[in-house]
């Protein structure tokens, strides 16, 4: 925190900077961009996507819930989403064939193709980045927050426990 920064919730030190920092970190995530004007699908719906198929490479199938907490959305967004693609032709809802009251999200065959293409720009886009900023320094980034993540996680349901 600057000093000329006051202290957002009159406790200042460390821990309020370190609670400013992370907000920092995950408003700049959601800048970064791997598609660009040419791609087909937005960057939300190639995360959908994305999801769609690497549950069905796993053998799996997803609902619009799972969907939302993969994401990081509202399963209220992920209807909106899932509505857009479903009138363009993307995706298509299945219901399962025990409870009709679950439907599942699945890619139109008839689309594949175009994901296929839009993954393939997005992979040699963020190949450049990756590139230029350093594989090592990629790495290194990923790895340390991977692991501030799951320490945190950790934590959480320690934090948990204790309160129960």
């Amino acid at each position: 925190m600057k000093k000329t920064e006051k202290a957002v919730f009159g406790h200042g030190g460390k821990n309020e900077e370190y609670l400013a920092k992370i907000f920092s970190i995950l408003r700049k995530r959601d800048e970064i961009v791997i598609v660009d004007e040419k791609t087909y699908f937005n960057e939300t719906e190639l995360r959908l996507l994305g999801e769609i198929v690497s549950a069905k490479t796993e053998g799996n199938r997803l609902i619009s819930t799972q969907l939302a907490k993969r994401l990081g959305v509202t399963r209220s967004a992920v209807s909106q989403i899932v509505n857009r693609l479903e009138s363009r032709g993307v995706v298509t809802r299945v219901s399962d064939e025990k409870d009709r009251k679950i439907a599942y999200i699945e890619l139109s065959d008839s689309i594949v193709k175009q994901y296929g293409e839009d993954i393939s720009r997005s992979l040699t886009f963020i190949g450049k980045v990756v590139a230029e900023f350093g594989e090592d320094n990629f790495n290194r980034m990923y790895e340390l927050f991977d692991s501030f993540v799951e320490l945190t996680k950790t934590r959480m349901k320690e934090e948990s426990k204790k309160s129960k």
